[in-house]
């Protein structure tokens, strides 16, 4: 393993010792590769407990001694892969997910494994990476749950959208990696009738359509070779969008849409997805700034 210079924007992928960390180190490596990035590997150790009766620095030593294993393990996988790929691993002393969100102001990207955690597990779980990470992260975060595989021509990759500020970088971030793959792009608006209807639905559609339309207008015009779609979809959000990206290379959403909760750090619309979507997941954060 080598050192990690802290001024270079890579992309970060977090390692598991326990389980198994291709997939999601595949998706990072070629994304790496396709950027021409440096790739950090992290896997963090926790703390020794907390006890007066018993020495844990034995256990310790076993587990640093196990991740520097699966780091170089990891590492080489990589060299393998993508020889031209800049790869480091850094072992860490802490929690995973904090440790991992502390990356992020040096990252160009977070990318996680997907446990396919129930909802309320994944919530609850001391080995849940993906909440805590991305609530936490000031730079994107990919949940590769399955392999990137093309299964319809042209490829195309699904941004959604509902004009929160969240939602507009998302979509300036599903843009790039639609130009990186030569893929088209889906633009999608959900639109959920309320309850009680206090406009006339075309008018309602209607203004979906201009959401839509300004919203791609300056990308568009930056990425003139992505070939771009919009569609207005209704129903509930996370299942029309999950419908739409059956196929897709990527689904990318903001973090936290008009919807949100106040107080929330990820909107429903991520947590849904994180189960019902079985592309990469891409959650672009607001409060990061294109470097």
């Amino acid at each position: 393993m080598t050192s990690h210079p802290s001024a270079s924007r890579d992309i970060v992928v977090g390692i598991d010792p326990d389980r198994d960390w291709h997939l999601a180190l595949a998706w990072a490596a070629d994304e790496a590769q396709r950027r021409r990035l440096p790739l950090r590997l992290v896997l963090a150790v926790p703390p020794q407990h907390d006890t007066q009766h018993v020495d844990d620095t034995p256990r310790q030593t076993a587990l640093r001694q196990a991740g520097s294993d699966r780091l170089e393990q990891a590492c080489n996988w990589v060299r393998d892969r993508h020889p031209e790929v800049a790869v480091t691993g850094d072992l860490l002393s802490g929690f995973p997910a904090p440790v991992l969100g502390g990356t992020a102001r040096e990252a160009r990207m977070i990318v996680l494994g997907s446990r396919h955690l129930s909802r309320t597990a994944e919530f609850f779980s001391a080995g849940s990476l993906v909440v805590p990470v991305t609530a936490q992260a000031r730079c994107p975060v990919v949940v590769v749950g399955d392999a990137e595989h093309i299964s319809q021509q042209p490829p195309y990759v699904v941004a959604g959208i509902d004009g929160s500020a969240s939602a507009t970088a998302a979509l300036a971030f599903a843009f790039d990696e639609a130009d990186l793959r030569g893929a088209a792009l889906r633009v999608v608006c959900v639109w959920q009738p309320p309850l009680i209807m206090l406009d006339d639905e075309e008018v309602a559609l209607h203004a979906q359509r201009t959401l839509l339309s300004e919203a791609t207008a300056g990308l568009a015009e930056k990425y003139p070779d992505v070939h771009v779609t919009h569609e207005v979809l209704t129903g509930h959000p996370v299942e029309e969008l999950a419908r739409a990206a059956e196929h897709a290379l990527a689904v990318v959403v903001g973090r936290r849409g008009r919807g949100g909760y106040t107080g929330m750090r990820i909107g429903s619309v991520v947590h849904g997805l994180l189960h019902r979507a079985h592309c990469p997941r891409d959650h672009r954060l607001h409060r990061m700034n294109r470097p």
